[in-house]
């Protein structure tokens, strides 16, 4: 985990006003936290940092892409990563009974005596939000589907023989309702 000190901002040096940084996200920043269901992550997460007296607002730029299986066929796919969060970090006396409290996500209570802001785990969770729920090879211009047009086709008469009365699952599956009335 001491790689993760270089996803630490030290603030307390820091005058009021709007501060901007910078952190490179790659393979081995997810070690960290397990394995990962995709690879090959290059990406950059831009940090705008706005301090005030005991309060600071926190703006993430994640841009990049991840190598990642398509849902649907298993084609490999790189993804974009785009998004933006924000975030609100407040300096108080009582931070853990207060984050304990808290039921805002995107607040969150640090002890006035913190000198660092650790923003490695906001950054983990940004980046995988940038991550697109689902993933699928997409269409091309004509409309036409990208995925592999022979698992396609294997999903297609699997899904025709799942329809029929008489395949072996429906009739296990109804002997098997039967028995639990």
């Amino acid at each position: 985990m001491s790689r993760l000190r270089e996803f630490d901002i030290a603030f307390v040096g820091l005058k009021p006003g709007i501060h901007n940084f910078e952190f490179e996200v790659d393979n081995k920043f997810f070690e960290n936290f397990g394995e990962q269901d995709f690879e090959n992550c290059q990406a950059v997460v831009r940090v705008t940092l706005e301090k005030s007296n005991g309060l600071m607002l926190l703006k993430f730029d994640v841009d990049g892409s991840v190598d990642a299986i398509c849902d649907r066929c298993g084609n490999p796919l790189k993804l974009s990563l785009w998004d933006e969060f924000h975030a609100v970090v407040k300096q108080v006396d009582n931070a853990e009974e207060m984050n304990a409290n808290e039921e805002d996500p995107d607040i969150f209570y640090i002890s006035r005596t913190e000198s660092h802001l650790h923003l490695a785990t906001l950054i983990y969770e940004f980046v995988l939000l940038s991550i697109p729920n689902q993933r699928e090879c997409g269409e091309d211009e004509k409309g036409n589907s990208r995925c592999n047009k022979e698992v396609l086709e294997m999903l297609e008469k699997m899904k025709n023989r799942s329809n029929e009365n008489n395949s072996p699952l429906k009739q296990g599956l109804e002997q098997f309702r039967k028995n639990q009335n």
